[in-house]
């Protein structure tokens, strides 16, 4: 079967998030992987395809029991936890994947990012969780994902890297970009050996103010 014409804007689209992501520094080489939602299941990036080597008709369209619409390229290694977090996450559109220097540093260490800064609200908790470490592409690795993720809409991946969850494409990416920032600010913290935590009763409040954060929706 050849690769289906439909969803080629969804196609472009997820082109253009690997290439943004490679510049912007948050993937090198073939690392990382995203998707988005589909009526019948998902599109997601394929396996070992450099972002510059990498084209719209090259994502792999698949259904949510993991049937590949596609014989031409095989779907990233990855491609369970995003299928288990779309029937986990109903809400959820779109899913990016990457091994961002800063987020990927402190998953090695398998430390969560706790309530040093309010914008972990951005997150949706008051931290962001590391997942148990499961070899790549595993089962095991999708079910501790789908449980750090529980509540969130970000977590890292212990000796692996990050996920982070949107409504729409835009918004996974931007939250990708958010997080390796927090995790960038929360090593430096780190450094000072003076790190303040905020209180529970300050992330509440934040998490409070985050639901009408941004501009409302037309």
């Amino acid at each position: 079967m050849s690769p289906t014409n439909s969803f080629c804007v969804e196609r472009a689209a997820l082109n253009e998030a690997m290439r943004r992501l490679e510049s912007d520094g948050l993937n090198r080489a073939a690392a990382g992987n995203a998707s988005v939602r589909t009526p019948h299941g998902l599109i997601i990036t394929p396996t070992g395809v450099v972002p510059a080597r990498l084209a719209p008709h090259q994502m792999v369209e698949m259904t949510l029991a993991g049937d590949v619409l596609s014989e031409a390229w095989q779907p990233s290694s990855e491609w369970r936890f995003h299928r288990d977090i779309y029937l986990a996450r109903p809400a959820i559109q779109a899913i990016v994947h990457v091994h961002s220097p800063y987020a990927t540093a402190l998953a090695c260490t398998r430390s969560e990012i706790p309530a040093f800064h309010y914008m972990v609200a951005v997150a949706g908790g008051d931290n962001i969780r590391c997942a148990p470490y499961a070899r790549f592409g595993s089962q095991l690795l999708s079910d501790y994902a789908v449980a750090a993720l529980n509540e969130r809409r970000a977590c890292l991946l212990a000796n692996h890297g990050l996920i982070a969850l949107g409504a729409d494409l835009d918004a996974a990416m931007r939250l990708t970009l958010e997080v390796e920032e927090l995790a960038r600010q929360y090593l430096l913290a780190l450094q000072t050996g003076r790190l303040v935590l905020l209180s529970p009763a300050e992330m509440s409040d934040a998490l409070e103010a985050f639901k009408t954060y941004g501009q409302p929706k037309k």
